[in-house]
């Protein structure tokens, strides 16, 4: 199945998508939009372009499980998404992603103008290979 995942931002919003056969996971784009209906409209012409069946929008939580504004933000643009997009979302646990996609930066020496251009979509990436593992392991 095709995967389209998402990193919910109010500024920049990562996008990454998987193959078919859910093995690679890759990023796709980063979106500069804050008005969540067009930005959801957005999305939907990447899922119609890439086929997407699904769609797996990052649920920010607390480090203690526990969730905030920001993860009322993402839940009520899930029903957004699911409206325009005619497709299942699933939210996906998505503390220290963004941390880990910097990690993965510094490791390639991703600096500058072009880090801030790619971390969102690095940070979908890993939220979709969170969302995989879990698929093929039930972790």
């Amino acid at each position: 199945m095709i995967i389209l995942s998402v990193d919910y931002g109010r500024v920049r919003t990562g996008v990454a998508v998987c193959d078919r056969d859910e093995i690679i996971a890759s990023p796709v784009a980063v979106i500069k939009e804050i008005r969540q209906d067009v930005l959801a409209e957005k999305i939907a012409a990447l899922c119609a372009e890439r086929h997407a069946e699904s769609i797996v929008l990052g649920l920010p939580r607390n480090m203690d499980g526990s969730e905030g504004e920001s993860a009322l933000n993402v839940r009520a643009f899930s029903e957004i998404l699911k409206e325009k997009t005619g497709l299942p979302v699933t939210l996906q646990d998505e503390r220290c992603t963004t941390v880990t996609a910097h990690g993965y930066l510094n490791e390639t020496n991703t600096r500058g103008k072009k880090r801030k251009a790619v971390v969102d979509s690095v940070a979908a990436v890993i939220i979709l290979e969170d969302y995989l593992r879990y698929r093929r392991n039930g972790l």
